[in-house]
């Protein structure tokens, strides 16, 4: 049986009550904004004007990941009894993370400014992490209640909105910076903004009826298809982790192409939404195996072209962010649809898995940051200077080649890991 991935369809709305899908969009926007951009952003904003080491920048992303280990699944089984009390806790979390991106970048450290880096992110992960347990965990129970293909129709819109959010913070702070001194601060502003519209918009949502009784970890853990899964989200989530802790760097230092790492990064987020749909249209043609396996390996050819590339190369660097921005429109759309369909079937509350699956997903980039962070700086790699050639040497084989390795690996485990389509 082939993995049902519909296109986005063209009503926005579905029946009963509840939010209607396009505050699905909005709502995945905003978390998108606060998730893997800011792994882009705040290093390189930090390491330039306060000064810190990238190596110790690494190393607190690395402990708050770490942290994760025990927030998420405890954020998933609170989520999972929440009750009534969802819409509150719901829009407090929104504002604390609004509040956290704006302490992060338009606010000078009123104490030391690595200790301030700390704290603002660890307001802004566990808001996020709470916001994305329990939007994904309701999605279940909102995509059953659409009958036969709801779950995956909803998938469509909140996938879709969250490609957008991420590509627009990765391009705002550039757009924002013809506008403003201060284009973080400006950016947090923006980010406030679209808090508050994507609360509005999902306020009918929580309100609704629980959909079941919760269910612990064991469930899920105990599952060889749900423990597959998430081993093989956090395998493959590497790549992709690594790519984007060091891209500003690459861009800037390797291809000396400063300025352009705002269009590039649209580029490589767009390329992967206008692919979503053509993955859809495969995965209805096809069991989700073969078609993951193609993007997989077109990856690693991207990866590999841009281990080749140097100063100058930006055109050809452009086809490598086009063509592997196209293969993670598969990773997006694919597995969490596998991994909600399987929940359906073992832990119908979703909360526990989704703290869980939210866990794997995220501890890649921290990893990321705590071992190449280090690595880089210990090379004589310098953020905005000129670098010697062995630190150039060795950020193009963290960028390039390492997640050709990952990629292998995450091929590896696909091959052995049961879908819930088997």
């Amino acid at each position: 049986m082939s993995l049902v991935v519909p296109a986005i369809p063209a009503d926005a709305t579905t029946p009963g009550t509840g939010a209607p899908l396009a505050a699905y969009s909005l709502f995945a926007g905003m978390l998108a904004m606060a998730g893997l951009p800011i792994y882009i952003h705040a290093p390189k904003v930090y390491a330039e004007t306060w000064g810190i080491s990238l190596g110790l920048l690494g190393a607190v992303l690395f402990g708050l990941r770490l942290f994760d280990l025990v927030q998420d699944p405890a954020l998933g089984w609170l989520v999972a009894r929440l009750g009534r009390a969802r819409g509150a806790a719901m829009a407090a979390a929104t504002a604390v993370m609004a509040l956290a991106m704006a302490g992060l970048f338009a606010v000078t450290p009123p104490i030391a400014p690595v200790l301030w880096f700390a704290l603002t992110l660890a307001l802004l992960f566990t808001a996020y992490s709470f916001l994305t347990i329990a939007f994904y965990a309701r999605g279940v129970a909102r995509g059953a209640a659409m009958g036969p293909g709801g779950d995956l129709r909803l998938a469509g819109w909140r996938e879709g909105g969250a490609l957008a959010g991420v590509c627009l913070a990765a391009m705002a702070p550039g757009l924002l910076g013809t506008f403003s001194q201060t284009p973080y601060a400006a950016f947090a502003a923006l980010f406030a903004l679209t808090c508050a519209l994507a609360a509005l918009a999902m306020r009918a949502e929580w309100h609704g009826p629980a959909a079941v009784a919760p269910t612990g970890f064991r469930a899920v853990l105990r599952d060889p298809v749900a423990r597959g899964l998430l081993a093989l989200a956090l395998v493959n989530a590497a790549p992709l982790a690594v790519t984007s802790t060091l891209f500003l760097f690459f861009v800037e230092s390797r291809l000396e192409a400063a300025g352009w790492e705002g269009p590039l990064l649209i580029l490589f987020f767009l390329s992967a939404a206008a692919a979503a749909p053509a993955w859809a249209r495969a995965a209805r043609q096809r069991p989700a195996r073969p078609v993951l396996l193609v993007a997989m390996v077109l990856s690693i050819l991207s990866f590999g072209v841009a281990a080749t590339l140097g100063p100058g190369d930006l055109v050809a660097f452009a086809i490598v962010c086009m063509v592997s921005g196209v293969m993670l429109g598969a990773d997006m759309v694919i597995l969490p649809a596998l991994f909600s369909r399987r929940l359906a079937a073992i832990a119908p509350d979703a909360g526990t898995g989704f703290g869980m699956w939210s866990f794997a997903t995220k501890f890649t980039l921290a990893f990321a940051a705590a071992i190449l962070l280090p690595v880089l700086q210990a090379s004589g790699f310098r953020t905005g200077a000129d670098n010697p050639a062995d630190a150039l040497r060795t950020l193009t084989v963290l960028y390039a080649l390492v997640p050709c390795a990952l990629k292998l690996a995450a091929i590896a485990l696909l091959m052995v890991t049961r879908l819930p389509e088997d």
